[in-house]
């Protein structure tokens, strides 16, 4: 089982939106999957599941408790202030150290509303990914200018949707 996870916890963002256009590719694949949206975090997370209140948020213990059942990961990381979202660390933070993600393989796909793509928020995040032992494929779309290559439900820019397709197609036999 694959799990994508959405990399904000901004409700209705064009980071999930990005997820849904992810999880029907593998769908049409027949490969299982299920999301993750940070957006079902609990707004106080932070101070009733993190440190000395590990365990104690049933909520944070159900979403945690759902990468328990995948090998692979796809997250899909806006780029925030040149890195990765805050709330990503924080929940990351909050996982079952080393043992959630050792071991165990991570694709990514970058966007940003400008020109980076979030490549410097996907290089952070593959350096805290391989500190933890997880195995990060080199592949990693960077969809810059995302407000004018998504239209809300496809990828107009031919390229981004090829690159993902190829990413898909690497990752289901890494």
């Amino acid at each position: 089982m694959i799990t994508i996870i959405s990399g904000t916890n901004r409700p209705e963002s064009t980071t999930s939106a990005i997820v849904k256009l992810y999880a029907s590719l593998l769908e049409q694949r027949g490969v299982t999957y299920q999301v993750l949206d940070l957006a079902e975090l609990p707004a106080d997370f932070i101070s009733s599941a993190l440190y000395h209140n590990t365990g104690k948020n049933e909520e944070f213990n159900r979403l945690s408790q759902l990468l328990g059942f995948s090998e692979k990961f796809v997250f899909i990381v806006p780029e925030y202030n040149n890195s990765f979202p805050g709330v990503l660390k924080a929940f990351i933070d909050g996982l079952d150290y080393p043992n959630t993600f050792n071991n165990k393989k991570a694709a990514m796909v970058g966007l940003s509303s400008g020109m980076q793509g979030s490549g410097m928020a996907m290089s952070h995040l593959t350096d805290i990914f391989n500190y933890l032992g997880m195995h990060v494929l080199a592949l990693k779309p960077k969809l810059a200018f995302v407000n004018k290559n998504f239209d809300g439900n496809t990828l107009t820019n031919k390229l981004y949707l090829d690159l993902i397709e190829q990413q898909i197609d690497i990752f289901l036999k890494f």
